[in-house]
C-alpha cells in the first residue's frame, strides 16, 4: 500500500484529503507544517507528498527545497489556492512533480498521484537495477590472512552503522576498495558513494570541490556548482588521502561534520547534508598532528573506526590467490583463455619484496600475460619481472632454507668467508 504524506495548516483540507485518499486504498499521514513534514520524512518513507506553498514557520517552497535534499526521489505534488502560473512554474523548476490549485478537482488529483507513484516505483526499480550492476563491478577483497579476515569482519560490524572510518595503510594496498565495500554493505547503499582525492585536487579549489560554489563567487564561476558533500546526500562521502587536504579545508569539513550543514563557496545560506564519511590516508595523521599539518580534532571526528589495510608484503600467503584472481580478470578483459602458472614462477612472486603493493602486482601479472606464451613460467617472471638483485634475494633465501639452525648458518658462512680470504 503506497504512503501518502498531506502537509497543510488548514485541518479541514488535511482531513478531506485524507478521507478521499484512504478511500482509494492509501496510506496517509499528515502534517501541520513544513517542520513536521520534515521531522516526518526522517522517521520514515514516504512514496508521494501532497504540499501546501503556504504554511507557517517554513513555507511550501522552503520545505519543498529540504525535501530535495533529505529524500530526493519522492515525488511531490504542491497545492495552493492563492497562486499564479509563474508559481507553479517556479515550483515545477525547483524540483515539484506537479502543481494543482485549490479546491482541487478530485479525477486530476488522483490521477496525478497516480503518476507519481509510477515514477517513484520506476525510479526504485532503477535503484535496484543500478545497485545489482554495482554489486558486479565492486572486487572481491581477497585473501585469506588473519589481517584480510580481521579486516573482513570489521566491515561486517561497521558498515550497517553510520559511523565515521578512518582506512589506513601505504599506496595500493587496497583502501579504496574497502571503502567501496564499507558503502555496499551499508542502509545508503542505494545511494551514491562520492569520492574525492584531496591530493589532486589544488588547495585553493579543494572547498568549491566539497562544498560547491555560487555564481560569481569567484572570476571563473560562472555557474552554481553543487559540491560532493551535496552530491553525497543520503549516501557516502569518501574522502582519499585526507592527509593531504589544507588547514582551510580541514576546518570546513570538521564543521560540517559537527552540525551536518555546509555553505557554498560565495553564499551565505546553511545546507543540510546527511552524508557517511570514510577516510583514507597513506599518512601517519599522529605525526601530522604533531607537525602541525593536520587538526587534531578532525582526526577524532574522523577515526572513530580504524582499519589499517596491511602492505602485500606484510601478507605473503595471499599472493598465490590474488594471482589467480587477476590472471582470471586480465584475461577475460582481453577475451583470451586464462593463462596457466607454475608453482615455480608463483613461489618466486611470493618472495619477492612489493613496495608498490597490489598494484604492482597487477601490473606485473597483466605484463607476465602479455609477454608469456601459452603458461607463464619461473623464466618469464626472471625475464620480465625479478631484478638482479631481487633474483639474488630469493637465491640467498633458498640457501638460508637449508639450515636447520643458526649455528650451522654462521659455520657456513665463516666457512665461506676463510675461502673467500685463501
Amino acid at each position: 500500500m503506497a504512503r501518502i504524506l498531506v502537509v497543510d495548516d488548514e485541518q479541514s483540507i488535511r482531513r478531506t484529503l485524507r478521507d478521499i485518499l484512504e478511500f482509494e486504498k492509501y496510506e496517509v499521514e499528515e502534517a501541520a507544517d513544513g517542520v513536521e513534514c520534515l521531522v516526518k520524512l526522517k522517521k520514515g518513507k514516504f512514496d508521494a507528498l501532497i504540499l501546501d506553498i503556504k504554511m507557517p514557520q517554513m513555507d511550501g517552497m522552503e520545505a519543498l527545497d529540504r525535501i530535495q535534499l533529505l529524500a530526493p526521489d519522492t515525488p511531490v505534488i504542491m497545492i495552493s489556492g492563492h497562486a499564479n502560473i509563474d508559481t507553479a512554474v517556479d515550483a515545477v523548476k525547483r524540483g515539484a512533480f506537479d502543481f494543482i490549485s485549490k479546491p482541487p478537482d478530485l479525477n486530476r488529483l488522483l490521477i496525478t498521484i497516480r503518476n507519481a507513484l509510477d515514477k517513484s516505483h520506476l525510479i526504485s526499480e532503477t535503484k535496484v537495477l543500478k545497485r545489482k550492476a554495482t554489486q558486479s563491478k565492486v572486487q572481491e577483497i581477497i585473501g585469506k590472512s588473519a589481517k584480510i579476515k580481521h579486516i573482513q569482519e570489521t566491515i561486517d560490524l561497521v558498515a550497517p552503522t553510520d559511523a565515521r572510518v578512518l582506512v589506513t595503510g601505504p599506496n595500493g594496498t587496497g583502501k579504496e576498495l574497502v571503502a567501496r565495500w564499507i558503502h555496499e554493505k551499508s542502509n545508503r547503499t542505494e545511494q551514491p558513494i562520492i569520492e574525492v582525492n584531496c591530493a589532486a585536487i589544488p588547495s585553493e579549489l579543494i572547498e568549491s570541490e566539497l562544498f560547491g560554489h555560487e555564481k560569481g563567487a569567484f572570476t571563473s564561476a560562472n555557474k552554481q556548482r553543487i559540491g560532493k558533500f551535496e552530491q553525497a546526500s543520503g549516501g557516502t562521502l569518501f574522502l582519499d588521502e585526507i592527509g593531504d587536504m589544507s588547514l582551510s579545508a580541514q576546518a570546513k569539513v570538521l564543521r560540517a561534520l559537527q552540525e551536518n550543514r555546509i555553505t557554498r563557496v560565495g553564499g551565505e545560506k546553511d545546507i543540510e547534508v546527511d552524508v557517511r564519511i570514510v577516510a583514507a590516508t597513506n599518512k601517519d595523521l599522529r605525526e601530522e598532528i604533531s607537525a602541525g599539518n593536520f587538526r587534531e580534532d578532525l582526526y577524532h571526528r574522523l577515526a572513530v573506526i580504524i582499519i589499517e589495510v596491511p602492505s602485500l608484503n606484510e601478507r605473503p600467503g595471499d599472493i598465490p590467490l590474488l594471482i589467480e584472481h587477476f590472471i582470471q580478470r586480465i584475461c577475460e578483459d582481453y577475451g583470451i583463455s586464462p593463462k596457466k602458472i607454475t608453482p615455480e614462477a608463483v613461489a618466486v612472486l611470493k618472495d619477492s619484496h612489493w613496495s608498490g603493493n597490489i598494484r604492482e602486482l597487477r601490473n606485473v601479472v597483466e605484463r607476465l600475460i602479455i609477454l608469456s606464451s601459452t603458461a607463464i613460467t619461473k623464466e618469464d617472471v626472471d625475464r620480465y619481472v625479478v631484478p638482479a638483485s631481487a633474483q639474488s634475494n630469493i637465491q640467498l633465501k633458498e640457501v638460508f632454507r637449508n639450515f636447520e639452525n643458526k649455528e650451522d648458518l654462521h659455520n657456513f658462512i665463516d666457512k665461506e668467508f676463510n675461502n673467500f680470504n685463501a
